[in-house]
């Protein structure tokens, strides 16, 4: 890990030991950031500190909940999270990207090409330009909209039997509260919070689940 990297959070073994196999391109990506995600307008100043436990672990948490040779669209992937981390993890997967913003589809495809992930399929558009288009066995999603807003772009892209999963905060239970309506309206069958712990640097994940009827 870079000097810069172990000086903002320090490398561990158990970071390495959790990311495994993917413990290379993993860093490599977060090496990238730390050298460019400010300047690209990617990350704020004060996200460096905290880039592995707030970001990269974080992400890392969705892709216990992907199942085998999934095809995923994160939606509004920004600087890759949860998008890029899933598709360095789970290399059995098709992570489709998906971004409206011209300068994050430029980082995207920089990162793609110096990771080397063969996996990765970059959409420059918003979300709603896939309806009709294209669905997938999961989306995901994070620091996008509120759950209410995002069911909205998210749920018409989700094939019959498929997840959302939403990385969410605090206010997970919340929001799931609060779009319940919207959820079930656009065919949600099931949906719970799950939390997840137990992450390397004490790092932690709400997961709201919502699956599509089949």
């Amino acid at each position: 890990m870079s000097e810069q990297v172990e000086e903002a959070e320090g490398a561990t073994d158990e970071l390495r030991a959790f990311f495994g196999l993917a413990w290379a391109p993993i860093e490599h990506f977060a090496q990238m950031l730390v050298a460019e995600g400010e300047l690209r307008g990617l990350i704020g100043p004060r996200e460096v500190p905290r880039l592995w436990s707030r970001h990269l672990l974080n992400s890392a948490a969705v892709s216990a909940f992907v199942p085998s040779d999934a095809e995923v669209a994160d939606i509004g992937t920004g600087a890759g999270f949860p998008g890029v981390v899933l598709a360095i993890m789970r290399p059995d997967t098709t992570v489709h990207l998906v971004e409206p913003m011209e300068r994050r589809v430029a980082w995207l495809d920089d990162v793609a090409e110096e990771v080397g992930l063969d996996n990765v399929r970059i959409h420059h558009a918003r979300a709603e330009e896939l309806h009709g288009r294209q669905t997938f066995d999961v989306v995901t999603a994070r620091a996008v909209a509120a759950l209410e807003k995002l069911a909205r772009w998210a749920m018409p892209l989700v094939r019959p039997g498929g997840e959302l999963l939403a990385l969410k905060g605090r206010r997970a239970e919340e929001e799931l509260h609060e779009a319940r309506y919207v959820l079930r309206k656009l065919g949600a069958s099931s949906t719970r919070v799950e939390t997840v712990t137990g992450l390397p640097l004490e790092a932690t994940a709400r997961i709201v689940q919502v699956t599509r009827s089949s």
